[in-house]
């Protein structure tokens, strides 16, 4: 069996997860957009290397800064590592907080045939004037989308002038049902102590050296690549171009932390079933049913 543990940022699941693991002899696959880079380690919260070694890990830390990474990729390495794994463990965990991505890879999701498209003069619009875009393009899929969520504002448009065709037709003639045995978990927390945690983990990103792995990867890399889209890491941009303070920076990330975690309450909400737990005792005793 398959068993999702996902839940907003900053609500435990990476621990909870190894926990999980560890009593149940299970694998964990890594379902995080940002986890799944080298050396971005303390802006994506990634387990460390003390952590992964108490139990398998799959699909963390394993691509370059400099290559892009789509929820299509991702469900072509997650089902082939589902495949590879599933005779050897008695349950596979799912954990992360990047819904797509955990959608792409265990329902019935198929991603269209797409040509290449020159979105440069979307990319220079500000969130207003790309979502009332979107509105024009596909008015339902515009309906579905936050107007400040420029990555799936940006991805919407891109799918309808790739494949010709809106996104909003393309998933009605999907059925989106499971694939796989799953068990879908999602760990509960009072929203107003999830972002107390996201504000109490960003201060702690800090005092890791934050900043000073940052500094250290834009200047290995410049501040071009996807990856750098994480937040934690595009907010401090401004502050080594003397644009921005510390203090600015921090709230800044909080800010953006907490957009997120709406965000992600309200994708949880419509796309899957789960089941709410809040600790390994909850999860057991679902497991035992």
């Amino acid at each position: 069996m398959i068993i999702v543990l996902t839940g907003p940022t900053g609500s435990g699941k990476s621990d909870l997860a190894i926990s999980l693991a560890k009593t149940l002899g299970a694998a964990i696959i890594n379902a995080d957009a940002f986890q799944v880079y080298k050396e971005l380690n303390i802006a994506t919260a990634k387990p460390t290397p003390s952590q992964m070694a108490e139990v398998p890990h799959y699909l963390f830390d394993f691509l370059p800064l400099t290559q892009d990474y789509d929820a299509p990729s991702y469900q072509k390495d997650a089902r082939r590592t589902i495949e590879e794994l599933s005779s050897k463990y008695p349950h596979l965990i799912i954990a992360g907080g990047t819904g797509l991505y955990i959608r792409s890879a265990l329902y019935d999701y198929e991603f269209v045939e797409e040509r290449k498209v020159d979105l440069s003069s979307y990319q220079s619009m500000d969130d207003d004037e790309l979502y009332k875009v979107l509105l024009s393009m596909d008015e339902e899929s515009a309906k579905k989308t936050h107007p400040h969520n420029r990555r799936r504002v940006l991805r919407a448009i891109e799918i309808c002038l790739s494949s010709g065709r809106k996104k909003s037709e393309i998933e009605k003639e999907q059925t989106h049902a499971p694939i796989y045995h799953c068990l879908f978990l999602g760990l509960t927390k009072e929203r107003e102590d999830v972002y107390a945690s996201c504000n109490e983990r960003v201060e702690r990103m800090f005092e890791m050296g934050l900043l000073d792995e940052n500094k250290a990867l834009f200047e290995k890399y410049g501040t071009s690549p996807h990856a750098f889209q994480a937040i934690g890491v595009k907010e401090t941009i401004p502050y080594f171009e003397g644009r921005a303070t510390l203090e600015e920076t921090k709230e800044l990330i909080k800010k953006n932390t907490r957009n997120y975690v709406k965000r992600q309450l309200t994708f949880f909400a419509h796309q899957f079933d789960l089941k709410p737990v809040s600790n390994l005792e909850d999860i057991l005793a679902l497991i035992k049913r």
